[in-house]
């Protein structure tokens, strides 16, 4: 009886869990984005020396709550707009939870059941999705770093092994070379995968980029079987696409392998206003996105889909005596992870609970939005530096001093949160539109926050006279 009634008591953490989980997120509304001062500071009272004896869990979930929930960034409201950062939809966070309960390990069929065939249904609904090749095949990792490690990995193995070359036995000591292009704008993830694996950070061709950052294919070296090219499809900054049809017939001319950096962009396939914006992307030979961008699927969810499956699996599969493989897909041999958690359980649910008319109104509604921030900027007298062709917008305030300014203070207010940026050597504010949680009511209300803040920051002198010469 004893025994029971403590298990009873241990599980009952999960409800208070749950309770504080809700709560947090009803109010998430009417509290400021970023975390004040106090909030953060806070925070020292959860470090410090490992206490010798254990806590009550729900000890523990009362304090975590009590201090660690006001200083969260409020991603999961409407008015965040930094990063690109998705909200986690309610029915992937439900699924979150029970797979949390679960406790799953993802690697291996035999493991889990349920988490191999969540995954199989999730990875083939993405596929149609994004508009990717029938044949294609993947892996769900952590995010799109490792989604372009992982594609990056299946080009490095097909393109040695072309040139007769066993990477995976004998390593790159030795091996035929291979050239690395990418564009001027290519994007920090690809260059850590790179160097990653070996194919450097710096020993790479740049391709100068236009006005918007897209590749110029004209300016495209010489290719051949042992040329790797990443392009972009969404542009971190400008959201730009580029020019992937011209790209990939060049390629495929000299048996070059074009990896596609589609972090969040790629998504725009699955709307029928945007699917033009991804014409000629589905010839590539591999494709990195995340579903925690864009689709709002909570962290950590990246992808890598390749046109071959089996050169991923020759980059990623590994056997041991103790391993039974099925007959059917093993999702380890697909991934840089063996244990690994069974992130396809909320990604199932959260695609389920959108369907395709859902996951298209949900790009759809966050480029109009991202259009009337442009839009209502653009009428107070602050310039676009962008064309907002999905939902990425960059507005300049003036000098970089001023723009800074805007930026800091807006961060510090609280209405809404935007990141800084600079594009091709203008400092500009970099606003994201990328919730599902976002309405029109947020939109206005950020607006007016940023327009007011503006007014009450002047140029300085010696701004006002750079700007006038």
């Amino acid at each position: 009886m004893k025994s029971s009634y403590k298990e009873a008591v241990d599980l009952e953490v999960l409800g208070c869990a749950a309770r504080k989980a809700v709560a947090y997120l009803q109010n998430i509304r009417a509290r400021r984005v970023a975390p004040d001062a106090a909030a953060v500071r806070d925070l020292d009272r959860l470090t410090g020396e490992l206490p010798e004896d254990g806590s009550e869990p729900w000890k523990l979930i009362e304090i975590l709550d009590r201090i660690g929930s006001p200083a969260t960034v409020a991603t999961a409201g409407g008015r965040y707009f930094g990063y690109v950062i998705g909200g986690a939809l309610p029915a992937g966070v439900a699924a979150s939870w029970l797979a949390s309960a679960w406790d799953q390990n993802g690697a291996l069929r035999a493991m889990s059941p349920v988490a191999a065939a969540l995954e199989d249904a999730a990875l083939g609904w993405i596929r149609e999705l994004l508009g990717l090749p029938p044949a294609s095949g993947g892996a769900l990792v952590t995010g799109a770093t490792m989604a372009n490690f992982t594609c990056l990995a299946a080009a490095r193995h097909s393109l040695l092994e072309r040139a007769g070359w066993d990477v995976e036995k004998d390593g790159l000591f030795g091996a035929p070379p291979l050239s690395v292009v990418v564009g001027d704008e290519v994007h920090i993830s690809v260059i850590k995968a790179l160097g990653m694996l070996g194919l450097g950070r710096e020993r790479l061709i740049r391709v100068p980029a236009d006005r918007q950052g897209r590749i110029r294919p004209d300016k495209l070296p010489k290719l051949d079987s042992r040329t790797l090219i990443c392009i972009q499809a969404g542009n971190v900054n400008t959201g730009a696409f580029d020019p992937a049809g011209e790209v990939c017939e060049r390629a495929r001319e000299a048996g070059a392998w074009v990896h596609v950096d589609g972090a969040f962009g790629l998504w725009a396939a699955a709307s029928p206003r945007y699917r033009h914006l991804t014409h000629g992307f589905d010839e590539a030979d591999s494709w990195a996105t995340d579903a925690h961008k864009w689709a709002n699927v909570g962290y950590d969810c990246g992808i890598a889909m390749v046109r071959r499956p089996q050169a991923l699996q020759a980059a990623m599969a590994v056997g041991a005596a103790y391993i039974q493989p099925g007959t059917q897909r093993e999702p380890s041999y697909y991934a840089p992870e063996m244990s690994r958690r069974a992130r396809g359980v909320e990604l199932w649910a959260a695609l389920q609970s959108l369907g395709r008319s859902g996951i298209a109104d949900l790009i759809e509604r966050t480029c109009a939005h991202a259009r009337r921030f442009a839009e209502g900027l653009r009428e107070a007298g602050y310039r676009i530096l962008n064309d907002v062709v999905i939902n990425q917008v960059l507005v300049s305030f003036g000098s970089a001093g001023r723009t800074r300014s805007v930026i800091e203070r807006l961060q510090r207010e609280g209405t809404c949160w935007c990141a800084g940026t600079e594009w091709q050597g203008q400092v500009a504010m970099r606003i994201s539109v990328s919730s599902w949680a976002t309405t029109a009511a947020d939109v206005e209300a950020s607006l007016a926050a940023m327009r007011s803040i503006a007014a009450e920051v002047s140029e300085s002198p010696s701004a006002l006279k750079n700007n006038n010469s």
